[in-house]
């Protein structure tokens, strides 16, 4: 059975490539030509637009992984749209991509009930996106509802994983480099790859032993945090969505 700090680096993956996917999927895309947007204009007009209408350093204080200047570029650059709006497009485009992926998948009705009291039960200290993304009304359908609620989640683990990279002292992009070495099981977003993706400039230095040491207990850290978050869910409960969201990723 599992525990629920079990449960948090169980769920980590799934929950993350669900969560976030429709962030450069072609729903997305779709969007930006319809509504004449860069796609990282309205990645960040849309994910932060949650925050409300701010300026460019309060973007870049929780988009903590991406360089200042790309994110004043975009954040701006997006501003012909207000950010209620954005925020709307961001949504469907979550809502769209749920209902493609998961639109015929059985158990995303209970990954949505099992969800929910996770995420209205969580604290948002420290995760404002969270706290923003946890107010935006979720969609009553059961694929979109629960691709927007893991949506939801992610950003939690995103904040805090933030917090925790900064408390080990590293920058964001020491520990995007140093991702590669360590052994969690998220890759996708890693490395010099993901480097060149946050638009950081080359070249990039090879991280050291105290670096990659770091970048490994800052994982670790992360998992701890999310443990609490899965606490309202018994045993049985945990044990469900692991398999529910192993299916769900496998589907």
């Amino acid at each position: 059975m599992a525990d629920p700090r079990t449960t948090a680096v169980r769920v980590k993956t799934p929950i993350g490539q669900y969560g976030g996917g429709f962030m450069i999927s072609r729903e997305a895309k779709a969007l930006c030509e319809e509504h004449g947007l860069g796609p990282r204009e309205l990645y960040f007009r849309g994910r932060c637009g949650v925050l409300g209408e701010c300026g460019a350093d309060v973007v870049t204080s929780v988009a903590v992984f991406f360089p200042h200047e790309h994110v004043e570029k975009n954040w701006n650059g997006g501003r012909k749209m207000p950010v209620e709006r954005a925020v709307e497009l961001y949504a469907e485009a979550c809502a769209a991509w749920g209902r493609r992926r998961l639109g015929d998948y059985a158990g995303a009705a209970r990954i949505a009930e099992l969800l929910e009291p996770v995420v209205r039960q969580a604290s948002p200290a420290g995760a404002p996106l969270f706290a923003g993304w946890r107010a935006v009304p979720l969609p009553d359908d059961p694929p979109a509802r629960a691709t927007q609620l893991m949506h939801v989640v992610r950003e939690l683990r995103g904040g805090l994983h933030a917090n925790a990279v900064i408390a080990a002292g590293l920058h964001p992009l020491q520990a995007t480099l140093a991702a590669d070495h360590d052994a969690t099981p998220i890759k996708a977003a890693s490395g010099e790859i993901a480097a060149r993706f946050f638009e950081w400039p080359e070249p990039y230095a090879k991280p050291d032993p105290d670096v990659i040491a770091r970048r490994v207990a800052a994982e670790e850290a992360t998992d701890d945090l999310m443990a609490s978050v899965f606490s309202p869910l018994n045993n049985d409960e945990s044990d469900e969505l692991i398999e529910l969201l192993r299916f769900g990723h496998a589907h």
